[in-house]
C-alpha cells in the first residue's frame, strides 16, 4: 500500500512540473496567431497580384513554382485555424489562374513542379467542386505510378516537393498504389542514390551527392545544410499526417522522423535558431529562419501527435519559436534572416535581419506552417 502511495505521489508531481512547464513556457495562442497574421498580411499586401511572374537570375518563372507552392501550403494550413475568407480566395483564384496545373504540365517528373499540387488537394479537400482541381497532378502522379523510375529525386528538397503529394492522393483515393511508389521513391533517394543520402548514423541529410564524403567543412564535420534537411524534417511530417498508422511503410517514415529530431535537438543554437550550416557553426553558420522553422514545424507537430516527448522536446520549440518571433519578424511583417535559394549554406549569403531574399514567399510559408503547430500546443 505504501509503495502504491509512493508510485502516485511520484506521477502527480511529475504532471504537476510538467503542467507547469507548459503554463511557464507556452506563448499565448493570440500571440501566435498575431504573428502569422503580421507576416502573411506582409506578404499577401506586397504580392497581392498572384499572378505575377518572379524575374531572378534572367529567367521568368511562373508563379506557381515551388516556391510560391511552399508559401500556399503554409497558408493553407493558418487558414485550418483560422479561416478568413480572403486567405481561401487568394489561393483559389491563383489555383485556378494556373488551371490548376503545375509549370510544366502534366507530364512533368520534376518535384519542384509538383509541389503546388498539395495546395491543388488541400483545395479539393475543402470544397469538391470540380474533379478538375485533381485532374492534372492527379494525371501525374498516375504516370510516376505507371512507369519504371524512381530515381526522379536525387536531391532532398524533392522529398518535401513531391512525396507528400503521392500521400494526400492515397489518402483521398484509398489506392495503395500512391503510398507504394512514395516509399520506392524516398527509399531509391534514401538508400540507394549515390550509395543514399541519408547518413543513419548521424540522422541527417546530404544535400545531393555533391555534399557526400569526403565533401566536409571547414572544422572536418560533413555537410549538412539547414534548409534541406529541412525539407525532408516537414515532408515525413506531411507524411506521417496523411497516411494510416498501419501503412506498411509507417514504422520506417516515423524511424527516421524520431531520429531526425533526436539529432536536431542536440544541435539548436543557444539563441533559438539552427545554424545554415548545421555542424560547422564558423562556416556560414549564423541564425537562419527557414530551416527553423521547419524544425519547429516537425518539432511542435511531434509533440502535438504525443510522438515526441513535451518534456523534452517543448522547451526547444518554444526558444526556437521565440527567437524568430522576436529577432526575424520586422513590425511590418517582413521575415529576416531567411536565405535566398540554393542548395548549401554558402548560397543566398548574406543572410541578416534585413536581408532581401531573391524569393520571399518559401519563407513565409515555412514560417507559417511552424506557427499553425505551435498555435495547437496545448
Amino acid at each position: 500500500m505504501k509503495i502504491q502511495k509512493f508510485v502516485f505521489l511520484i506521477l502527480f508531481s511529475f504532471g504537476i512540473a510538467l503542467g507547469q512547464i507548459y503554463a511557464q513556457s507556452l506563448p499565448e495562442r493570440r500571440d501566435v496567431l498575431k504573428s502569422m497574421v503580421q507576416v502573411n498580411d506582409y506578404f499577401m499586401k506586397k504580392y497581392a497580384d498572384y499572378t505575377e511572374t518572379s524575374y531572378v537570375r534572367g529567367v521568368r518563372r511562373p508563379s506557381n513554382i515551388w516556391t510560391r507552392g511552399v508559401y500556399y501550403e503554409g497558408l493553407m494550413a493558418l487558414y485550418s485555424i483560422y479561416p478568413k475568407e480572403n486567405y481561401y480566395q487568394y489561393t483559389y483564384d491563383w489555383a485556378s489562374y494556373h488551371n490548376w496545373n503545375m509549370r510544366n504540365g502534366c507530364t512533368t517528373r520534376n518535384a519542384d513542379d509538383h509541389c503546388c499540387g498539395q495546395t491543388y488537394i488541400d483545395m479539393y479537400r475543402i470544397s469538391p467542386q470540380s474533379p478538375d482541381m485533381i485532374k492534372n497532378i492527379k494525371a501525374s502522379m498516375d504516370m510516376l505510378v505507371n512507369t519504371p523510375q524512381v530515381d526522379d529525386w536525387t536531391w532532398i528538397d524533392a522529398i518535401q516537393m513531391a512525396m507528400p503529394v503521392l500521400a494526400k492522393l492515397g489518402k483521398l483515393t484509398g489506392e495503395q498504389k500512391y503510398y507504394d511508389k512514395m516509399w520506392e521513391m524516398y527509399a531509391c533517394t534514401r538508400n540507394t542514390l549515390n550509395g543514399g543520402l541519408y547518413n543513419q548514423k548521424e540522422g541527417l541529410w546530404w544535400r545531393d551527392a555533391d555534399f557526400m564524403p569526403p565533401y566536409e567543412e571547414p572544422n572536418g564535420r560533413n555537410c549538412y545544410w539547414s534548409r534541406g534537411n529541412g525539407w525532408v524534417y516537414a515532408a515525413l511530417v506531411r507524411v506521417l499526417d496523411e497516411i494510416p498508422n498501419n501503412e506498411k511503410h509507417y514504422r520506417a517514415y516515423l524511424k527516421d522522423f524520431l531520429a531526425m529530431s533526436k539529432a536536431l535537438k542536440a544541435i539548436q543554437r543557444g539563441d533559438g535558431f539552427w545554424n545554415v550550416s548545421l555542424h560547422d557553426p564558423g562556416h556560414y553558420g549564423g541564425k537562419e529562419t527557414t530551416g527553423t522553422s521547419l524544425f519547429v514545424y516537425g518539432m511542435a507537430w511531434g509533440i502535438n501527435n504525443n510522438i515526441l516527448s513535451a518534456e523534452e522536446y517543448l522547451p526547444i520549440v518554444i526558444k526556437a519559436w521565440n527567437a524568430m518571433v522576436t529577432e526575424a519578424v520586422h513590425p511590418n511583417g517582413f521575415l529576416g534572416y531567411v536565405q535566398g535559394t540554393g542548395k548549401e549554406p554558402k548560397d543566398g549569403q548574406p543572410v541578416t535581419y534585413d536581408s532581401v531574399p531573391d524569393f520571399e514567399d518559401y519563407g513565409v510559408g515555412c514560417f507559417l506552417l511552424a506557427g499553425t503547430e505551435v498555435y495547437k500546443l496545448k
